[in-house]
């Protein structure tokens, strides 16, 4: 009898046992589907690394596209105050009419002849153009408040500036002569356009990477004040730029 009680403490001692390791294993294996992954501090740490409060003033320099297509620099000296450089070419293609519309303004009218007899006038009419060269160079002054609240290294802003522009532009016509019947002929000129004007624009920055960048998009309204006062006409791009 003792002899069996024995072997009964024995069996229950070992199952008892077997199905404490049992759990184990099982809870090992649960657990390790359910492990965190181990990431390098560099991919977990996905902060912006520039604009920061107490490291002004900073500087940007990068590419815009749209019109203009442009190099841009940017310099920050405080959190809420830059300046801005853009030098670059427009998008002549946008202007086309514009241009064709200046044709009668740049034509010499006092080469044109009168004929004697019949008193009529030599007419010129515009048959086409090329815009071979569009340059321009602005500055700006720009006030940009934090819109983190918005989105996390967002940036708004607004501002004022000068622009410059230079454009040489060579227009084609028909010529017809004075007391002629269908003699019509081929001429040309070419003219260089100069002017100026103020420009006042609004846009947005962003600079949440992990790498020293940022984006900006902004659209700006230029105003001639030279050749042509009171035209208008919106620009606007897109851009990046390296910040140091």
């Amino acid at each position: 009898m003792h002899l069996l009680k024995t072997h009964f403490l024995l069996v229950i001692s070992f199952l008892w046992l077997g199905h404490t390791s049992w759990a184990q294993v099982k809870k090992s294996i649960k657990s390790s589907r359910y492990s965190v992954p181990h990431v390098s501090h560099s991919k977990a740490k996905v902060v912006c690394p520039v604009f920061e409060q107490s490291q002004y003033p900073y500087q940007g320099i990068g590419f815009k596209v749209g019109d203009p297509f442009a190099l841009t620099y940017k310099f920050y000296p405080s959190k809420n105050w830059s300046f801005a450089v853009d030098a670059g070419k427009a998008a002549s293609g946008l202007y086309n009419n514009y241009y064709r519309g200046l044709f009668n303004n740049l034509v010499n009218k006092d080469t044109l002849s009168v004929d004697n007899i019949s008193g009529e006038k030599s007419t010129l009419s515009y048959y086409t153009h090329k815009v071979l060269s569009d340059w321009f160079l602005e500055a700006k002054f720009l006030y940009q408040w934090d819109a983190s609240k918005i989105s996390k290294g967002l940036m708004l802003y607004g501002g004022a500036g000068w622009q410059w522009r230079n454009t040489v532009l060579r227009y084609e016509y028909n010529y017809q002569q004075a007391g002629s019947f269908g003699d019509n002929r081929f001429g040309g000129f070419t003219k260089n356009r100069f002017t100026y004007g103020p420009v006042v624009l609004v846009g947005f920055e962003y600079s949440y990477f992990s790498l020293p960048v940022s984006a900006f998009i902004e659209v700006e309204m230029f105003t001639d004040a030279l050749v042509d006062p009171g035209y208008r006409r919106f620009q606007g791009g897109v851009g990046l730029r390296y910040v140091f």
